[in-house]
């Protein structure tokens, strides 16, 4: 079975490119999976100007792999993070909610504004986030445009494939915040929780997990980065 763990960068997230994806290509050598990076114009939306939309190029890996692991750049694998491969159905979308806590009534809404521009499909929670999603060949048609249009409102990709997960009636399975800790994990609500104890950490949206300490996302990945794997020339170690 044909494996890829595939994230998208290019020039302008060089920065993220030397911090994240040394560590990005262990794990894959670890699952036994192709590293693949995507930096060109996306398949379907060649004028579209915003890189996030190059994700679907994915549709068309399909063609050589059975398994893929999305993984946005702007994370950091933690030490002995384990097989994803290993742990979602071959059968399942896996992927983390964010519709929940202090996110819920605005990623609900964008539930609601999606259909609206659609067509009701009776979806009503379970939103996405796509910086961790586990698929498999049967799912590459969430890539796919509804009826010729492609969902271009607030998050747009994410919200699109979540959509057309729930069209498809895909089965999901669903990965605890430890898969993919964004700082919205950190809060109150969900007790604070300690992003070291995650297998990865997501530096999306507002990604800065001290404010008071005055950092930018990609200053607060590289503190986290030496906290997790001390001062290394080549990233540390996944094991």
């Amino acid at each position: 079975m044909k494996r890829a763990i595939v994230t998208r960068a290019d020039d302008n997230v060089r920065d993220w490119v030397e911090l994240t994806h040394p560590l990005l290509k262990k794990y894959a050598q670890k699952c036994e999976a192709d590293f693949i990076v995507l930096s060109h114009e996306a398949p379907f939306l060649s004028n579209d100007k915003y890189p996030h939309w190059r994700i679907l190029k994915v549709y068309e890996l399909f063609e050589k792999y059975d398994r893929i692991l999305m993984l946005d750049t702007d994370m950091l694998i933690n030490k002995n993070c384990p097989d994803l491969f290993k742990i979602v159905p071959e059968d399942h979308v896996g992927c983390v909610f964010e519709d929940v806590g202090t996110r819920t009534w605005d990623r609900r809404r964008q539930i609601m504004e999606v259909q609206q521009f659609f067509n009701y499909i009776d979806w009503n929670s379970g939103y996405m986030n796509e910086g961790t999603v586990m698929l498999s060949r049967e799912h590459k048609d969430i890539f796919l445009p509804h009826y010729g249009r492609y969902w271009n409102g607030p998050a747009g990709s994410q919200t699109h494939f979540m959509f057309n997960i729930q069209k498809l009636k895909f089965k999901i399975f669903e990965l605890n915040y430890r898969w993919n800790h964004m700082t919205m994990f950190s809060e109150s609500w969900n007790e604070s929780a300690d992003r070291f104890k995650s297998h990865i950490i997501h530096y999306a949206g507002r990604g800065i997990f001290e404010p008071h300490l005055s950092l930018s996302r990609i200053e607060q990945a590289r503190k986290d980065h030496e906290t997790i794997y001390g001062k290394t020339q080549d990233g540390g170690s996944v094991r």
